[in-house]
């Protein structure tokens, strides 16, 4: 009776001793990250059968468990995976809406704009003025700047961009080797202890696992030995018991300034889909280089190459103020063309911009089967084949430039990526500003009838000097009809009038008005001693407010506030949704927290109940001990 006694006592004061450890363990990591509330899990001995009936022989403590939910688990992991992307996403997205929307003005394209139309107008109130003049080409440098400083704005982003992908997927890699080594120290603690949990360890784990799903969306499935494996992408193994494997980062096989990420098998990198890698910080930075920050560069330098393209085209139409015709006065950039370095082939594909209104915001995939071209849009995956060179999309005509091409093979090209950092101010002197219109004019006075000539315009693209300026005469014979002379033939050519409709001639248009009576003259020229002329000045002013980009529908202005209000509505949408997902992640932790987190109180609570039993316990071995000595004094 005594032994059984004292079993039982000591049994119960084990457990008790137990329990005390586990809830000071508990209260000592309540801060702990990651950590998992432990309890004792304990059962009656197995009972002793006896003549007067079964006798219990006290208490045993079975094993000490996680207080841990699977599910809650899961939804925390998922919830911060959500929340880092989301965060990680809006940090970048902010810079470029501050950079793009700066309300000082100091980096904003609109002011730079502004003032160099504001200048254009000032020649065109003083087309001869040397200061006017002058103001104009340095507002032009000013502008262009401006592009190229925003560009240079955008390239220190990407890099940024770059380094924050290397340095995930170094932590991934980290995290991965120590995971895996987990793997293994778990699998030999729990083998050593019969099969016991080591539940720090796998504390530890766990929570490596949570920081691995802060940088990307990791699945995790638990093998029957406990070990985790773990699964990225499109099914790529990052840990498989106790080994691990790496991520690595490459320079685009088609654009050398964007980071991929490749996974690394058998000593080869192989480059993972960059949109299977969702999630976490990795994807939010991912999701962010391929979609707004290349959108905001194209956007850019579709402003740049149509503002270029279009102010040449009407600044050719002029006169300077030597008498000579316009020259570009922009150097507008050319489209980027790349070929990948896995190329087999040595083929060069040309790009040239044959019409900047239609000129789109996104990239292009030209990709070659051998037989045929598959030109795909990357903003919308629309895809187009053809057999063969030269065609002409969006704006932009390509063409087989030279080399031979494989199957396989792969180009980049990116009509605009080039724009806002390449343009540049083709002209220095202020002397060939054109200002003035190479052709003029002229009603004689002797004319009888009351028909008036428009100042005319040149048509583009204009034709050679010589004829351009060639002096042409128009003569009324009939009601309906002018004779033409001095077209270079010597013949007159016969034109049908009707007062008001355009006369399209030499690479001009006029427009004669009014009622002219037989044998009135009017006559088109060159514009000589033209140095007050202002008629292309005027054109170029227009410009500002013409839409002559996206298609006819867009101004300079509106298309850049276009980019503005693309990126402006982005940060806004993520800043909203960043929200909700932080606030949701809060929920999710605090639902877990209330399962599998330290509770203070209930701590204390358990810490005063297993010392009650504790008491109680050696209060058994107490009285075990004086009937033993009870029994020992009957002996004597």
């Amino acid at each position: 009776m005594g032994n059984g006694i004292f079993g039982i006592g000591l049994s119960a004061l084990n457990a008790a001793q137990q329990g005390l450890l586990v809830a000071g363990h508990n209260v000592s990591n309540a801060a702990t990250p990651g950590y998992t509330r432990q309890q004792i899990v304990q059962s009656a001995s197995a009972a002793q059968a006896t003549g007067s009936g079964f006798i219990g022989k006290g208490v045993q403590v079975d094993t000490i468990r996680r207080v841990y939910s699977e599910f809650l688990g899961n939804q925390v992991t998922q919830a911060r995976t959500e929340s880092s992307q989301l965060d990680t996403y809006f940090a970048q997205m902010k810079q470029i809406d501050s950079l793009l929307a700066d309300p000082s003005g100091r980096l904003g394209l609109a002011p730079a704009l502004q003032e160099f139309f504001g200048s254009v107008q000032d020649v065109a109130t003083s087309p001869s003025g040397v200061a006017s003049r002058q103001s104009m080409l340095s507002n032009a440098e000013v502008l262009v700047r401006r592009f190229q400083s925003l560009n240079d704005s955008l390239d220190e982003i990407r890099d940024g961009v770059n380094a924050q992908i290397e340095n995930s997927v170094s932590l991934i890699n980290t995290l991965a080797a120590r995971i895996s080594e987990l793997n293994a120290t778990i699998s030999q603690a729990e083998n050593n202890a019969g099969g016991q949990p080591a539940n720090d360890l796998r504390d530890q784990r766990d929570e490596l696992v949570t920081q691995l799903n802060d940088q990307v969306r990791a699945k995790v499935v638990e093998q029957s030995d406990g070990g985790y494996s773990i699964f990225i992408g499109t099914g790529q193994s990052l840990v498989v018991g106790s080994t691990s494997f790496q991520l690595s980062t490459l320079a685009s096989p088609v654009d050398p300034r964007r980071a991929e990420v490749a996974y690394v098998s058998g000593g080869n990198s192989v480059p993972v889909r960059e949109s299977s890698l969702d999630g976490g910080k990795l994807g939010g930075l991912l999701q962010f280089h391929n979609g707004e920050l290349d959108a905001a560069r194209n956007g850019l330098g579709r402003v740049a190459i149509g503002l270029a393209a279009t102010f040449n085209d009407q600044h050719r139409l002029g006169q300077d103020i030597q008498g000579n015709l316009g020259g570009d006065f922009f150097i507008v950039p050319n489209p980027s063309v790349t070929a990948s370095t896995r190329n087999s082939g040595d083929a060069v594909i040309a790009a040239e911009i044959s019409n900047p209104g239609a000129l789109n915001t996104s990239d292009y995939r030209l990709r070659y089967d051998g037989a045929n071209y598959t030109l795909t849009r990357l903003n919308d995956s629309i895809t187009q084949t053809f057999a063969a060179f030269p065609q002409t999309v969006d704006g932009v005509r390509l063409s087989f430039a030279s080399g031979a091409i494989a199957a396989g093979d792969e180009f980049l090209i990116r009509p605009t990526a080039n724009g806002a950092g390449q343009i540049e101010v083709a002209i220095q002197d202020t002397n060939l500003i054109a200002a003035g219109a190479p052709i003029r004019t002229d009603a004689p006075t002797a004319n009888t009838g009351t028909g008036r000539i428009s100042a005319g315009t040149v048509d583009a693209p204009p034709p050679p000097d010589p004829d351009l300026r060639e002096p042409v005469t128009f003569t009324f014979t009939s009601t309906t009809t002018f004779d033409v002379s001095g077209n270079g033939t010597g013949n007159p050519v016969g034109i049908a009038f009707t007062p008001g409709s355009p006369i399209s001639y030499n690479g001009w248009t006029v427009q004669i008005t009014g009622s002219p009576q037989p044998g009135d003259t009017f006559s088109v020229g060159p514009n000589t001693n033209g140095a007050m002329d202002n008629r292309n000045a005027l054109l170029l002013g227009a410009l500002q407010s013409s839409n002559t980009l996206a298609g006819g529908t867009a101004s300079y202005q509106s298309a850049y506030g276009q980019v503005v209000s693309l990126m402006g509505y982005k940060t806004r949408e993520l800043e909203v949704t960043s929200a909700a997902q932080t606030a949701l992640l809060s929920q999710a932790q605090a639902l877990q927290q209330s399962e599998s987190g330290v509770n203070l109180d209930e701590e204390a609570a358990n810490l005063l109940r297993y010392q009650q039993a504790y008491q109680a316990a050696s209060k058994v071995i107490q009285i075990a001990t004086q009937m033993f000595d009870t029994l020992l004094d009957i002996a004597r």
